[in-house]
């Protein structure tokens, strides 16, 4: 949709990259592909030091404002978003900036080598449980992450008792966009709040790629096209989350039509790793 330090300190992967993609505000372009629209902020400003932190880390600061964040039990707080997808406390933000010294590169957001993830798709009421579809491209997603014998892994049950779980995946009936939203990994743990929605109307193949991104997100990479979102059909940079763009070995440097970390859908996708997929997360797990 991130506890101390955040992922932004891993830099930008060509094969598969960090941050959240969510489409509030759905808009169709001509290719038929899913992006963000700018909301309307909160009249709440966003302090300087916050701002000026935000900078620090060389995110984009012209798309930071106050929103609400929902839980699955139907609870919700007060978070800053980040380029309309990324969600952050303020002192997560003003703990990963002061944690920058200069461009020292940093892997310690990764998710802990060897780590059995449990994950659950949550089935509780007041419009946040999965449907039916929702949970089959949750299975789906997951069987994506298996079967490429990582060193991690994810152990997958569904039900309501989601306090002990490292991942909870859960609908969010408050947006009226399509998509999904995530954060980044905190102390060798992944990110735990994976949310979807507005996602009835579209295919399992289609619930199975935002989820299998959504995770991706929370173990540690970025948007393939951090840099231009082109498949939004943008041409705007994310920015470089304080260490640049660090390069997976064997995948693109440019632009990659059909990973599945790039920041915004369209209806025909499989819900499929490509090629360099796969390998940016071998490389890292």
């Amino acid at each position: 949709m991130s506890k101390a330090k955040l992922a932004l300190s891993l830099g930008l992967m060509a094969g598969i990259l960090l941050a959240s993609c969510s489409s509030e505000n759905e808009q169709v372009n001509e290719s038929n592909t899913v992006e963000q629209a700018v909301e309307a902020p909160w009249s709440k400003p966003v302090p300087q030091k916050i701002v000026d932190a935000a900078a620090k880390l060389e995110l984009n600061v012209n798309h930071l404002r106050y929103d609400t964040f929902y839980f699955p039990d139907g609870t919700s707080e007060e978070r800053l978003f980040v380029e309309e997808d990324i969600a952050m406390t303020e002192q997560e933000i003003l703990t990963l900036a002061e944690s920058q010294d200069g461009r020292q590169y940093s892997t310690n957001n990764l998710v802990s080598q060897g780590r059995n993830i449990s994950i659950i798709g949550y089935t509780g009421g007041g419009g946040y449980g999965l449907s039916n579809k929702e949970r089959s491209g949750l299975q789906m997603a997951v069987n994506n992450y298996n079967s490429l014998g990582l060193t991690i892994r994810f152990t997958l049950t569904f039900g309501t008792n989601y306090q002990s779980k490292d991942m909870v995946v859960y609908h969010n009936p408050n947006n009226g966009g399509s998509g999904g939203q995530a954060g980044f990994p905190s102390g060798g743990r992944p990110y735990k709040w994976i949310q979807i929605y507005g996602l009835g109307n579209y295919s399992t193949n289609v619930n199975e790629h935002v989820i299998t991104h959504e995770i991706g997100h929370a173990i540690g990479f970025r948007h393939t096209d951090w840099f231009s979102r082109q498949s939004c059909g943008q041409n705007s940079n994310e920015g470089s989350a304080g260490v640049g763009a660090n390069h997976v070995a064997g995948t693109p440097t440019g632009y990659d039509s059909t990973s599945i970390m790039l920041a915004c859908f369209h209806s025909g996708v499989n819900g499929e790793f490509n090629n360099n997929d796969r390998t940016a997360l071998r490389r890292l797990y």
